[in-house]
């Protein structure tokens, strides 16, 4: 079984946490969302929908990899009816000078044949915006903000116009918020002068919603668009508006309740959640891993799955391999980035599927390269998306899951506040 009619609206996000970012954000502007776990089988069934989020891990990988995989999903959204499709990249941009951003972008682009692609990552609500191609991150340029010590996508420009550039094969331009102001024929107009002077792809700032709105009307005309969860605001607004769409409510089934034991894994590195953290062991027992010991091949998982099993029965848990940047900086040093990096998503799998055989129904996940490899290893093919805990951050309900009912959050780094593991708990009954 497929999905039962065609859908409005297709996105291809580049990580998992970010694809829950944005099926959260569809949700509440009214469209009913089904987030999926790589590209979906002819089999899986699926409830009818307005939009659905197919959800790669391939943000950090190889880009002819990642381009691949998101010509695949592009090729199984448009084959379900979707006229335009998102490709979802972090609110952050990161990527690296090889990529992905730029050549996912310039394949998807020659595929469906659009002539210009707007692109933006600002989302106001988060606090990242777009000011003359400049990425804030609150008040501060992206390159001045604690993105710049990413562990594995250091961003170290603000100006995405260079940062895109230096990716694509595509000539770059910009629309400014001056012509955003001016509205939809503006940005339109403003657009096709620079498709007539050969540009592939454009930055195009925004500031408030409102002007997320303005992209949204002109995006939605288009085969393609890059952007972060704001764009999918846009788009998802613009679906409703022009009455393509009819705004609902998302379903209270998503979150019923599952009951059993309850778990939280860490694994970003960032501020927010090392905050998170600290806030956690004031409620819940916290057990924190040796990053050093996972690199070096000693079974850590099954130290923590020990840890664990007998605290389940009293109340949820948390096993973070979390550390500051200096401590990250160091063990790559020691180990080489990839290898520790790849240790230790495979030691949080390793535990969270532990946790899963032990009777753990409802996981809340911290990090996105966590988030995928936990995810990859429940082997759930796709949630059903519902309440939310944080921004950016909502109750998800498996589907198609192999062991059976299950609630789970996947939070990226930054997201949430300091109280986030309990909020997420509180609606995950």
């Amino acid at each position: 079984m497929t999905l039962a009619a065609k859908i409005s609206l297709g996105c291809i996000a580049d990580d998992y946490t970010g694809a829950s970012d944005l099926a959260n954000t569809l949700t509440r502007a009214g469209l009913r969302t089904v987030q999926t776990i790589g590209v979906p089988a002819d089999d899986l069934a699926l409830p009818e929908v307005d939009a659905v989020v197919v959800s790669l891990k391939s943000r950090s990988i190889e880009a002819g990899l990642a381009v691949s995989r998101s010509r695949a999903a592009e090729t199984w959204l448009r084959g379900r009816g979707a006229s335009h499709v998102l490709f979802k990249i972090c609110s952050t941009f990161d990527s690296t000078d090889a990529g992905n951003i730029g050549p996912v972008m310039d394949a998807l682009r020659a595929d469906c044949g659009e002539a210009a692609v707007l692109v933006t990552p600002a989302f106001p609500e988060t606090g990242r915006t777009v000011y003359q191609g400049n990425l804030f991150v609150g008040a501060v340029p992206l390159n001045e903000s604690p993105l710049k010590n990413h562990p594995l996508n250091p961003m170290h420009d603000s100006n995405l116009v260079r940062v895109l550039a230096r990716q694509s094969k595509t000539q770059i331009g910009l629309v400014d918020l001056a012509t955003v102001t001016r509205g939809a024929d503006a940005v339109r107009a403003r657009l096709a002068e620079l498709a007539g002077k050969g540009v592939g792809a454009t930055i195009i700032d925004a500031v408030f919603d409102r002007d997320l709105e303005t992209i949204g009307l002109v995006a939605v005309q288009h085969r393609l668009s890059v952007g972060a969860s704001g764009m999918g605001l846009g788009l998802a607004r613009a679906l409703v508006s022009t009455g393509k769409v009819t705004s609902t409510a998302a379903s209270s089934e998503v979150g019923a309740a599952v009951g059993g034991p309850a778990a939280c894994l860490a694994g970003s590195c960032s501020q927010a959640t090392l905050q998170q953290i600290d806030s956690a062991e004031r409620v819940m027992p916290v057990l924190h891993l040796d990053p050093d010991r996972i690199t070096t091949g000693e079974d850590e998982a099954q130290r923590a799955l020990a840890w664990a099993k007998p605290r389940l029965a009293d109340g949820p848990v948390l096993i973070a391999s979390s550390s500051t940047p200096d401590q990250v900086a160091a063990l790559q040093a020691r180990h080489g980035r990839d290898a520790a990096g790849h240790a230790i998503e495979q030691a949080m799998a390793d535990i969270a599927e532990g946790l899963v055989l032990a009777g753990v129904k409802r996981l809340v996940v911290a990090g996105g390269e966590t988030s995928g490899a936990v995810v990859d290893r429940l082997k759930i093919p796709g949630f059903l998306v519902g309440a939310e805990i944080a921004a950016g951050v909502p109750v998800l309900r498996a589907v198609g899951a192999e062991k059976g009912a299950m609630l789970l959050a996947l939070k990226s780094g930054n997201f949430g506040g300091a109280e986030f593991f309990s909020d997420a708990l509180g609606l995950m009954r």
